[in-house]
């Protein structure tokens, strides 16, 4: 009887155990899946907060609503007014019609829709903006962090290299590029991307320095966190307000820019954009011959996604530096 007790006794105690050991394992198994959905919910709270902040910059929503119905009419451009608008064999108008019901912004010098071709060169316009800055900030950034963590002579001959990118002219730079490589969209925004990034290292190198002053970074350090691991896990992401708001910006910059490349003749001449549009205008002549609706439309839309990024870009930097909030 003794023995089957103890027998009986170790077999709860070893069942206990593995039942310990059981619960023991699936609290580890949820513990990471809790923490995963702690993390994308304190992200979805920030964003809400984000987005309730900048509610209040009314400047900010009108450049986010024209942003989002430009970018509607780029993205449907297939289905709205086709490819066929590209055409030059396909042309439905005669050469240089005025606005009328049937070419509400009338033709080019080809007959070709103009509405059409301003549609469709959306699509060109912003995608090289958008990508030449994010090249642009993502060489700032990249750059400004490590000028800003290493410091000493490294930061020096860094930053006299910056210095000398940021007092040669952007534009005659991109045009030296844009010249010396093949015509093609990517090297707009490699030319665009590799000669804008001067301001936005700075301002990273300047926001790194003091993100490096305060006491974690101290901690990380003497806990054995190297270089790459305060640069990346601390340093980045208090950075990455600034870099947001630079690239909002940076955009408007860069569509400019393209403009000026493709209207002194420098981009892709098989697809339509903006300023290929402006270029086809002054070599058809019509500045002279008084053809204003061939120079308006692609030159109104160049101003006005400018315009509607530099108000998001503003508004934007607002939320984050609630110092800059008092001019809304």
């Amino acid at each position: 009887m003794t023995t089957a007790k103890k027998t009986e006794t170790t077999t709860e105690t070893a069942e206990t155990t593995e039942t310990a050991e059981t619960a023991g394992g699936a609290k580890a198994a949820k513990k990471p899946s809790t923490t995963t959905s702690l993390v994308w919910q304190r992200r979805r709270a920030s964003v809400a907060r984000f987005w309730k902040q900048y509610r209040t910059h009314r400047a900010g929503l009108y450049g986010l609503a024209a942003l989002a119905l430009i970018a509607l009419l780029a993205v449907t451009a297939p289905l709205t007014v086709g490819a066929d608008v590209q055409s030059v064999t396909e042309a439905p108008g005669t050469a240089l019609e005025p606005p009328s019901a049937e070419f509400p912004l009338g033709t080019d010098q080809f007959g070709r829709s103009l509405l059409g071709l301003l549609i469709w060169g959306a699509r060109i316009s912003l995608l090289v903006g958008l990508l030449a800055a994010a090249l642009s900030v993502a060489i700032g950034t990249v750059v400004g962090i490590i000028a800003g963590h290493y410091g000493g002579w490294f930061s020096t001959v860094v930053m006299r290299i910056t210095d000398w990118f940021l007092v040669m002219p952007t534009l005659v730079l991109a045009i030296v590029l844009a010249t010396v490589m093949s015509r093609s969209m990517w090297t707009v925004v490699l030319a665009i991307g590799v000669t804008s990034w001067p301001t936005t290292a700075r301002l990273v190198r300047a926001q790194t320095i003091a993100v490096e002053s305060r006491p974690y970074i101290e901690r990380a350090t003497a806990l054995g966190g190297g270089h790459g691991h305060v640069m990346s896990r601390h340093v980045l992401p208090n950075v990455m307000p600034l870099v947001l708001a630079q690239t909002t910006l940076c955009i408007s910059t860069a569509i400019l820019t393209e403009a000026t490349l493709a209207f002194l003749g420098l981009g892709d001449p098989t697809v339509v954009s903006w300023g290929g549009m402006l270029q086809d205008a002054r070599e058809a002549g019509a500045v002279s011959s008084g053809h204003w609706w061939y120079l308006a439309p692609p030159g109104l839309a160049i101003a006005l996604v400018a315009l509607a990024f530099t108000l998001c870009g503003r508004a934007v930097e607002a939320v984050l530096n609630p110092k800059l909030g008092v001019g809304r």
